[in-house]
């Protein structure tokens, strides 16, 4: 799989990330894992911060998703589609707009750590919530709005275009089948990376462990 482990930065981090067999790996061929998802994966697992439930850490702009199982084994790594604006924020109110009121500024997929899990929606039926109160989901690629192209950029192999929704978490529906659904059934945590916001905001105790083992070399 193309996720250079090799490069991990901490402590546990080979251990979280080594894939099982099993594995799903749909990312374009030669796409790496950045390292602070592979450190930030390590620390997940060494400081139980997901307390052995599922989890998943999203990469904005690498377009990338990696679900991990409550073991931390990954489970499956596969580009998605996210917000097209970019910015961490969740804009008050979000929640209780229709999809075509959000305005183009606040369509963003907001960074951080939510614990999520399925429940029901108004117009989706049961789905996979990420954050409910700012409505961000995980849910397959549909392919209601023929100009906007989501398999297409999916499949593309770099992450240029994959900002394209109003906010939720698109992939492939295979890859929803065969790894987020039985992954996330009973619930799990999603660690999302910002796009402007610093990491010591967005995961402070991730950042403070990270700079604490840097300091000891």
């Amino acid at each position: 799989m193309a996720l250079g482990f090799a490069c991990a930065g901490m402590a546990n981090a080979r251990e979280a990330a080594a894939p099982p067999a099993t594995a799903v790996d749909q990312l374009p061929r030669g796409q790496e894992v950045s390292s602070t998802v592979i450190e930030l994966a390590g620390w997940v697992v060494a400081a139980k911060d997901s307390q052995d439930y599922p989890f998943a850490i999203i990469d904005k702009a690498a377009a990338q998703i990696l679900v991990f199982g409550g073991d931390g084994r990954l489970r499956g790594a596969a580009p998605g589609l996210f917000g097209s604006a970019v910015g961490d924020h969740t804009a008050p109110g979000i929640a209780g707009l229709a999809l075509r009121e959000i305005p183009g500024r606040d369509r963003t997929t907001p960074a951080g750590r939510f614990v999520g899990g399925y429940g029901p929606s108004i117009d989706a039926g049961r789905v996979l919530w990420v954050d409910y109160e700012s409505a961000v989901s995980i849910h397959p690629t549909a392919t209601g709005v023929p100009a906007e192209k989501r398999a297409e950029r999916l499949a593309s192999p770099t992450p240029d275009d994959n900002r394209v929704t109003h906010g939720c978490i698109n992939v492939a529906p295979e890859f929803y089948e065969a790894v987020i659904r039985p992954t996330f059934e009973r619930g799990g945590v999603f660690y999302i990376l910002p796009d402007k916001d610093s990491l010591a905001e967005t995961f402070p105790e991730f950042e403070q462990a990270r700079s604490t083992r840097t300091s000891r070399r």
